[in-house]
Parts: C-alpha cells; sequence; structure tokens
C-alpha cells in the first residue's frame, strides 16, 4: 500500500472536478493498492469495494454459459470497476456482477463500498436521486412492458389456439351428424332385411362382406389424387353397368376404404340371382358401413388432435408442474411449434435436427418457452410467409445447444450488436417493442447461466442458445448489470 496524492488523484477525469477539501477526504478514507498480475476479484462474490485504475491494465469478464467472455481490455487511467453502485443500497446488486483481472502490475485507488457510497449521498445528493430514479424507474419500466409484451404474446396465442380447436371441433361435429344420418341410413336397410327379402345364406354372407369393409376402411392404402381418380371412375362405370343408381356418388366411398372391381364382383356373385333392387339395396347397406367407419375414424382424429392440443398446450404454460424442473428440451420445442402452427403456415417448411441423445436439461421450463417463441415468431417474421425454419440440438461440453433457424434476409452487420438491447428492434413502428430478444436474454443468461448468440448472413440466420446441463433451482443467477471500465 502505498501514499495517497491529492494531485495524482486529480489527474484522473472521474474526480478531476472535485475541491482540495473532498480529494483530502478521498485519500483520508480511501487507499492506494498495487496489484500483481492475477484477479482482483471474482464474479458472484460481495460487493465491497468500489476499485479506480491509476496506472496498469486490467481486463472485465462475465460468465457466460460456464464460460468467462471478456467483456473489457483496458490500460486507460480512471477506469472503475466494482461496487459502483452501492450508492443505490441493497435494493441493487450487491454482489460483483463480473470479474475483474490485472495483466500487469498495477495501481488501484481503493474505497470502501459503504465509504463510497456516504461519499456519493453526502456530496453529490441530488444526483443520487436522480440516478436512484433513473435505475429504478428503468428497471420497472422493463418489467411492466415485458409482463405486456408477455400477456401480447399469450393473447397471440390463445387466439392462434382457439382457431387450431375449432378445425377438429367442427370436423367431429360434421362427422357426428353424419354418422347420425348412416346410422338412420343403415336401419331402413335393416328393416328391409327383416321383411325376408335375403335368404339366409345370402344374409349371413353379406354380413362377413359388411365385417370385411369395416375391417377394410382401417388399413385402406394411401393412393394418389391422380389413382383415386381413376380407380372412382372404375367403380362408378362397375356400379352404373350393374343398375345401381347414383353410382358415382357410392364409389368414392369404396375407393377411399381401398376396395376394387373384383371386390364389387364378388358381393354380385354373393347376390346372384336376387332382384335389382336387392342388389342395390345391398350395395348401399354396405356403403352405409363404410361411411360409418370412415366418420368413426374422423371423429377419433378429431378428438385425438384436440387432446394433442391441449397436451401441448399444458406443456406450452407448463400448468400445473413446477417452475423449476429437469426436462427434455425437444418436448418444450415441439410444444412451441403447436402454439405457433397457425403463425408458421403451411408455406414455411419445418425441418427438425434433434439429437436425441441429448440429456434432459434442468431449467424455468415455462420461461425457456418464452424464449423460444420469441426466436421463432421472430424467424417467421423476417421469412415474411416462405421459406425453411430449422431447429436443431446438440450436445457441446457441459451445455445443451439449441439453434433456431431461418432461411430470412438475415440482420444487418450494423445492427447485429444492438439487437439484445431492451427496446431495440429492426421491426416497423407498432410491429415491435424491442423486448423479446432482451427477454430471452436475460432468461437464458442470467436465470439459467447460459448464453445466447446471433450468426446472420442472407438467407441464414442462426439464433444460438446454450444452456448448462449442471445446475441447481437455488444456484445464484449472473447478473445482468455491467461494470463500469
Amino acid at each position: 500500500m502505498s501514499i495517497c496524492d491529492p494531485a495524482e488523484l486529480r489527474s484522473l477525469f472521474l474526480f478531476e472536478r472535485l475541491d482540495d477539501q473532498q480529494l483530502d477526504w478521498l485519500c483520508a478514507d480511501g487507499r492506494i493498492e498495487t496489484v500483481q498480475p492475477g484477479p482482483v476479484y471474482q464474479e458472484g462474490d460481495p460487493a465491497t469495494c468500489f476499485y479506480v485504475l491509476m496506472d496498469g491494465e486490467v481486463r472485465l469478464t462475465k460468465l457466460s454459459g460456464g464460460r468467462e467472455i471478456e467483456m473489457v481490455h483496458t490500460d486507460h487511467r480512471g477506469s472503475y470497476a466494482g461496487a459502483w453502485t452501492a450508492y443505490l443500497g441493497e435494493r441493487a446488486e450487491t454482489h460483483y456482477s463480473s470479474s475483474l483481472y490485472v495483466t500487469r502490475t498495477s495501481r488501484f485507488y481503493v474505497l470502501d463500498a459503504q465509504i463510497f457510497s456516504r461519499m456519493m449521498h453526502s456530496w453529490f445528493p441530488m444526483a443520487v436521486h436522480l440516478l436512484e430514479g433513473a435505475f429504478f424507474g428503468n428497471r420497472n419500466t422493463n418489467a411492466r412492458i415485458a409482463q405486456r409484451e408477455r400477456l401480447l404474446a399469450l393473447g397471440s396465442l390463445s387466439a392462434g389456439l382457439t382457431h387450431e380447436l375449432n378445425n377438429p371441433a367442427a370436423a367431429a361435429v360434421r362427422a357426428t351428424s353424419g354418422l347420425r344420418d348412416r346410422i338412420a341410413g343403415m336401419r331402413h336397410k335393416l328393416a328391409m332385411m327383416a321383411q325376408g327379402k335375403f335368404d339366409t345364406a345370402v344374409l349371413e354372407t353379406l354380413v362377413r362382406l359388411q365385417e370385411e369393409a369395416a375391417a377394410q376402411v382401417a388399413k385402406a392404402p394411401e393412393l394418389s389424387a391422380l389413382e383415386a381418380a381413376d380407380r372412382e371412375d372404375l367403380l362408378g362405370e362397375w356400379l352404373e353397368d350393374h343398375g345401381i343408381r347414383d353410382g358415382w356418388e357410392l364409389a368414392p366411398n369404396y375407393v377411399q376404404a381401398g376396395f376394387d372391381t373384383d371386390w364389387l364382383e364378388r358381393v354380385a356373385a354373393t347376390l346372384e340371382g336376387c332382384s335389382p333392387q336387392v342388389l342395390e339395396g345391398a350395395f348401399r347397406w354396405l356403403n352405409y358401413t363404410i361411411e360409418t367407419e370412415l366418420l368413426m375414424n374422423e371423429i377419433a382424429d378429431s378428438t385425438t388432435r384436440i387432446s394433442t392440443l391441449v397436451d401441448a398446450a399444458k406443456q406450452y404454460s407448463q400448468m400445473d408442474r413446477a417452475p423449476f424442473q429437469v426436462v427434455d428440451l425437444h418436448e418444450l420445442l415441439d410444444s412451441t411449434l403447436v402454439m405457433l402452427s397457425r403463425k408458421i403456415g403451411d408455406s414455411i417448411e419445418v425441418v427438425k435436427d434433434y439429437d436425441r441423445a441429448l440429456p434432459q436439461v434442468p431449467c424455468y421450463a415455462a420461461e425457456l418457452n418464452q424464449v423460444w417463441t420469441n426466436l421463432i415468431d421472430n424467424a417467421v417474421y423476417a421469412m415474411a410467409g416462405s421459406g425453411t425454419l430449422t431447429l436443431s440440438t446438440r450436445l457441446e461440453n457441459d451445455c445443451a445447444v439449441v439453434v433456431i433457424a431461418d432461411t430470412g434476409p438475415g440482420i444487418p452487420d450494423e445492427v447485429q450488436g444492438r439487437i439484445f438491447e431492451p427496446f431495440f428492434t429492426t421491426k416497423p413502428v407498432g410491429e415491435g417493442t424491442g423486448l423479446g430478444l432482451d427477454i430471452s436474454f436475460r432468461i437464458v443468461v442470467d436465470k439459467h447461466g447460459g448464453d445466447i448468440r446471433v450468426d446472420s448472413r442472407p438467407g441464414d440466420t442462426r439464433f444460438t442458445v446454450w444452456l448448462p446441463l449442471t445446475r441447481a433451482e437455488d444456484e445464484p443467477a449472473d447478473t445482468a448489470d455491467a461494470d463500469g471500465a
């Protein structure tokens, strides 16, 4: 420790406007320390001192995804770091928000945090009030606007989910109505059979054919539109040739069930010798069976779709689940895709390149879903309705890595360094608040101790998220405040 010289302090830009009495006070309550190359303090330690560089060279780093990222490397005299927000009291961060290293022997003016706080309140009371207002007001504003951003996103997702649920629900209602009509028709045909128009042997054969038709619907082959049209023409002609009225209306159902003219010939052979009215009644009865199976399949598909959407909504919102949990990231990504499916649309191709061997990740799942929502929504917006959205995962060191890429026009080089800043947006006025990526950054970096970066060029924009695989719920998160060096 060396002697503090007021004249040397005045040579620093930070103290050049102080009077002699104030400089004497600083020398009396502070100290000059010489530090050898190495760490001065570590991120996360209690912020006990305010450091001002007298001469030498320093590095300021922050942890991101378990790695130290250099934020500042300077030999500028008067650069400061450490407990420089101590005057804000305990409402502000009380731990070092970064790590400070000396790269060569350096001298610092050092002031204890509590003394620094008293000095600021005593010498600059108005400035402290203004700084407190700016600091806490900005933080409260960010929190309230971020909450509004979440509500707007929730409203958009709710509208999309309602639309997605309405389609299968309406399909189920239509299929149920059609099923009721078909069952009424079958009852009519059963009444005709009960009148003895079919002998016992023929009736047994028809019942067997009915079971065969029902079973065939479940295993009907997939046909192209051209193949289906050709087969409908063949079956329609066959039915017309055998005296079945409106055979063209029956043909599509038989084709959809996977039947051909050979099967129709078997039915006709079974009813050989029967009147044309009985033959037509048999084909219509079998058609009712096929339609009934098809409608029940449609109802099953619709209700399954509704159930899938509800499950995806529960997964997305993490309803009835603990905030912090160990989860499969792929489930979170898939549920987000389902929730955004309407916005993504049919003109954007979604490609999933998942590493299914990726371990589960300890995280705040609902908040990570907000990150995926912001990144995917931005990607879809950038592609203006058409392109390729790619979601990929991989394991890298001790981190799970998620990459969300799009084929949009890219982010200009001159703004890439600002996209994570609060209120900065490249969208037109009224279409973005500039908080989506800021919120995502804070969730990934501050809440999970991870990292998020962007790499963009025309036709290939990639947002990469790193999430540590080992993290406890009560582990202190990194702070978002930066030191002043």
